[in-house]
């Protein structure tokens, strides 16, 4: 094959305005094939022969009028052919305004991901912002990035280097893996060699030439972003510190740096907490086209470090040590220590675990908690299933259909909506690959060296049955990790953070409670999924951790 026809393909059908988008899509012709049809016919032709080929289809472009055929079940066709590819639908400024009522409800349920105005004229820069936004979300799902970040050197998929993915995955980090006796791996493997350093796989190496073993996640955050100790100079003590780099804690690192607070970020894992795990969130408000967890995340990162903020990953706190009255508090890690004059806690929830012990033997090895990204592409053509009822698990649900052959959603409750977003369960309800099964848990699995088969049970009759199962994604609920805090915090009987109101009276000051974020102790602040009585959504915890910075600038201005 030609090395031209290695280029994802953009495929377009415009039966009345090719003219337009040839001109307009003539500046991806560089990395992108581009297939120009004049009919609905041609352009599913085309498809089925691409598919067949094995070609990537990245994107799928129709004009909103097809003539002779009706439209949504010709886009329907086209997204059972390739649900991979990011569908727009193009309207020319003739159809546009009238067509709008009947085409904006398909973007609810996924119909498309895009509806746009066809450019009236050259450099329609809105037009291509939203193509070029989804390239590259469809660029960010593919098994081999053409950019890969980072390398790893493996002799197998182990649980560790799927976890390692998916880590560098959630971080924006492409990466490729490479068999120990590949070109490339040789190279990098006697080039740690070279430097006296013990091999043990798997090897990471990214841009920043910080190549070596590993043995853990954590390790590979560390390598990345250094130790705690290496934020602030010998004594230096900063403003404010954020544990956690959830959506809570980078708005509380933008609003605190951008005003001027000497502010450092610590995150025991990625970069973008549970919501970085995302495939797609659509009701953020200002993305009515959407953005997946990980690119918020990191477009939240990339603003706090413009304004100065410190971020360090791959070291969870192992303890808060309160300061006297005015005296800084200190956060120990095992990788240093750091004291500021105000803590803002934001670390956020696990999901819990199933506490199934045939369950927990396949972590890793088709078991997941959470949505990971980087694992559903391998699911290509299985069958999976997602446990789970909240939005997190409708998002996982609904990215994991666009490879795998089916998806079940096993739900205790009767059914979604007590629990889910509505946008969710219509779209859900148009992708003939997902379907819900109330009233179900999942009590065992079964596989040999990775999950086959799980068993689920009908909480309502107790009945038994084995499925296959290629697949399990456990997006169980909150749980909250508050171990490493002091006993002067206090918990709620779930053990989340209580603030403000919600702290005990006994714990009040002259008959007044906390501020709306603050604890019980000056100076320690509670943002997000952590804190008792949050709402658990992306757009509050934001909220919550921009609303803080006026109360840390109120505590600090007490000290001076």
């Amino acid at each position: 094959m030609p090395e031209a026809d290695l280029r994802p393909v953009i495929a377009i059908c415009a039966p009345e305005h090719a003219d337009i988008l040839e001109r307009e899509f003539f500046r991806y012709t560089g990395d992108y094939d581009v297939h120009l049809h004049s009919t609905p016919v041609a352009m599913t032709a085309d498809l089925a022969t691409l598919v067949a080929q094995g070609r990537q289809i990245a994107l799928l472009v129709t004009e909103s009028v097809l003539p002779g055929v009706p439209f949504f079940e010709t886009a329907g066709t086209w997204r059972s052919i390739i649900p991979t590819a990011r569908r727009v639908v193009c309207a020319h400024i003739d159809h546009f305004l009238r067509q709008s009522p009947e085409f904006r409800p398909g973007l609810a349920v996924g119909k498309y991901d895009a509806f746009l105005l066809t450019p009236r004229g050259a450099r329609d820069e809105e037009f291509h912002t939203a193509i070029t936004e989804l390239l590259s979300d469809w660029g960010s799902t593919v098994a081999d990035p053409e950019v890969a970040s980072a390398k790893i050197i493996t002799a197998g998929n182990d649980p560790l280097v799927v976890a390692i993915r998916d880590y560098l995955d959630r971080m924006g980090m492409p990466s490729h893996t490479y068999a120990p006796d590949s070109e490339i791996g040789r190279r990098i493997l006697d080039e740690l060699a070279a430097d006296g350093e013990e091999i043990t796989l798997p090897v990471v190496w990214s841009l920043n030439r910080q190549s070596g073993s590993v043995r853990s996640v954590r390790e590979v955050a560390a390598r990345f972003y250094g130790r705690p100790e290496q934020i602030a100079a010998a004594g230096e003590v900063q403003d404010v510190v954020v544990v956690g780099a959830g959506p809570a804690g980078l708005a509380a690192a933008v609003y605190g740096s951008s005003e001027g607070l000497s502010t450092a970020v610590i995150e025991a894992e990625a970069i973008g907490g549970q919501a970085g795990t995302s495939s797609m969130i659509r009701n953020y408000l200002g993305f009515p086209r959407g953005i997946s967890g990980m690119r918020l995340a990191q477009r939240a990162r990339n603003q706090a470090i413009r304004f100065g903020t410190q971020f360090t990953a791959g070291w969870p706190v192992t303890s808060l040590i309160p300061g006297a009255p005015g005296e800084p508090h200190a956060l120990v890690t095992d990788g240093g220590s750091i004291r500021a004059r105000a803590v803002v806690i934001a670390s956020g929830v696990d999901y819990r675990r199933l506490a199934v012990d045939t369950v927990e033997e396949f972590v890793g090895k088709g078991v997941q908690y959470g949505a990971a990204a980087s694992s559903a592409r391998s699911m290509s053509g299985r069958d999976v299933y997602v446990v789970g009822g909240g939005n997190s698990a409708g998002q996982a649900a609904i990215h994991l259909a666009r490879f795998a052959r089916s998806v079940t959603i096993a739900v205790r409750r009767k059914g979604l909506e007590e629990t889910m977003s509505d946008y969710l369960i219509r779209e859900m309800s148009y992708s003939p690959r997902i379907k819900v099964l109330p009233c179900t848990e999942v009590v065992g699995a079964r596989g040999d060296t990775a999950l086959e088969a799980i068993e689920i049970r009908d909480v309502e009759t107790g009945a038994v049955q084995e499925v296959e199962c290629a697949g399990l994604y456990l997006l169980l609920g909150a749980q909250p990790h508050c171990d490493w805090l002091p006993e002067e915090i206090c918990l709620d009987a779930k053990g989340f953070v209580q603030t403000g109101r919600d702290v005990p009276t006994e714990h009040w000051i002259e008959g007044l409670p906390p501020e709306s974020l603050a604890t019980c102790v000056p100076g320690i602040f509670c943002v997000g999924d952590i804190r008792a009585g949050s709402m658990k959504r992306v757009a509050s915890a934001s909220g919550e951790g921009a609303s803080v910075v006026p109360l840390v600038h109120q505590y600090l201005a007490s000290l001076a």
